[in-house]
């Protein structure tokens, strides 16, 4: 008997279907909806994703795809895809152990505290205090020899050179009111210094006190004696004319220069080393807010000689003058410069004659009032020479050093507390 047929309905084709042991039964054909009661597949959609049926429900998922392969493998299928999914497994994990278990373990690294950069030492000083003036020289200057040169002031003698450059000096009457210089050399080493005139007793003990070589042009009889009888370190032109020449600018007596370099190799020859002496203490200058001792008066002879000074205190340094003008010197050139000693000392000291009625004396040695100027201010202190060949020192009221500014030092002889005087 045929089944009955739905009029314009299509013919349903029946569908093989897997048997429960696995395989294919023979041809054994199910109705399409014996086929769907049994299969989780009932369709597939548009996308391509196959449709599962899950409790009688159509699910879309594209692991449904996965199940649907899984579900119609055999065992044997499914059996080999498990154990190839666990080798799978344990390869992977086998490698990473043998990549975790050859690989190193690292070593420590030890902390490395940077060393603290040492602080660079301080750099050597390139200059020392100069023994003579203070200032700051390199030290082979300390070395040499200091040089005294007995320097003229008359008024034919005007300008004299090498004044300037010289480190202390020494001013007082030579004869007939006429005034002379001691300029002391070490610092500076001027090519033309000069007129160079004639030595006396006073000088040469000024000279002594800084054990200095004494350049000179002859000299009053008694001081000619003195350098026979005393350590003098002498260079006097009558026995050295070479060391000395006279220039065709000026006539005798007033003609005789020399230089530094002449006269260190003179030293030289005669073996006159490094001058050892006792320096003035120094300090650090303090220009005076307001100074109190601005211009200064030295009456050691006549309106001609007797020399002034005015504090200057943009330069913290004294501009001297004597006979009304400003005090001047030349170099070999012609080129004028002026006189501005740092400190300005008046050491008061017994004056006389020499036995000969000719030549000024004064008593270098014991101790004496001093008149200090520095800094625009005056200080009260006394001067001290033990005998010839000693220092000369100074000290203020309560009988400590007085300590001078660095720079030219220069010191006024006077006879009388009287001869000073200075105002603001």
């Amino acid at each position: 008997m045929q089944d009955d047929v739905t009029p314009n309905k299509p013919k349903k084709t029946a569908i093989p279907v897997k048997e429960a042991s696995g395989t294919f039964g023979k041809d054994k054909f199910k109705t399409p909806e014996e086929v769907a009661a049994v299969s989780p597949i009932s369709d597939v959609d548009e996308s391509g994703t196959p449709e599962a049926v899950i409790n009688g429900k159509k699910v879309k998922s594209k692991r449904n795809s996965l199940r649907v392969i899984w579900h119609n493998f055999d065992k044997k299928q499914k059996v080999a895809c498990i154990v190839v999914a666990v080798i799978i497994v344990f390869a992977g994990t086998g490698g990473v152990l043998a990549l975790t278990r050859h690989k190193p373990a690292p070593k420590p690294v030890a902390k490395v505290v940077p060393k603290p950069t040492p602080a660079p030492p301080a750099p050597k000083s390139d200059t020392v205090a100069s023994n003579l003036t203070g200032l700051q020289v390199s030290p082979e200057v300390n070395q040499r020899p200091v040089t005294g040169v007995m320097i003229e002031n008359s008024p034919d003698a005007r300008p004299q050179s090498g004044l300037v450059q010289a480190g202390v000096v020494f001013e007082a009457v030579a004869e007939g009111g006429i005034t002379r210089f001691l300029a002391l050399f070490q610092d500076l080493q001027p090519d033309y210094i000069g007129p160079v005139r004639s030595a006396r007793p006073y000088y040469l003990q000024w000279c002594l006190s800084f054990d200095c070589a004494l350049a000179h042009v002859g000299g009053s009889p008694e001081a000619l004696a003195n350098i026979k009888s005393l350590p003098v370190k002498d260079l006097d032109e009558f026995a050295n004319s070479g060391s000395y020449h006279r220039i065709s600018s000026r006539f005798a007596p007033h003609n005789a220069y020399t230089s530094m370099q002449q006269l260190n190799q003179l030293e030289a020859s005669k073996g006159f080393g490094t001058a050892k002496f006792t320096g003035f203490p120094r300090r650090t200058e303090t220009p005076a807010k307001t100074p109190t001792a601005s211009s200064i008066d030295f009456a050691i002879s006549s309106a001609l000689y007797n020399p002034h000074f005015q504090y200057n205190p943009s330069q913290n340094n004294y501009k001297r003058s004597e006979g009304g003008e400003e005090h001047v010197q030349i170099d070999g050139n012609g080129n004028p410069q002026p006189i501005l000693p740092k400190v300005v000392v008046g050491i008061v000291t017994q004056q006389g004659i020499e036995p000969d009625d000719l030549h000024t004396s004064y008593l270098t040695w014991g101790s004496g009032q001093a008149y200090v100027f520095q800094d625009g201010m005056e200080t009260n202190g006394t001067w001290h020479k033990a005998d010839a060949n000693s220092p000369l020192t100074f000290t203020d009221d309560q009988g400590q050093p007085l300590k001078f500014d660095a720079g030219q030092t220069w010191i006024t002889v006077l006879g009388s507390t009287s001869d000073v005087s200075y105002s603001p």
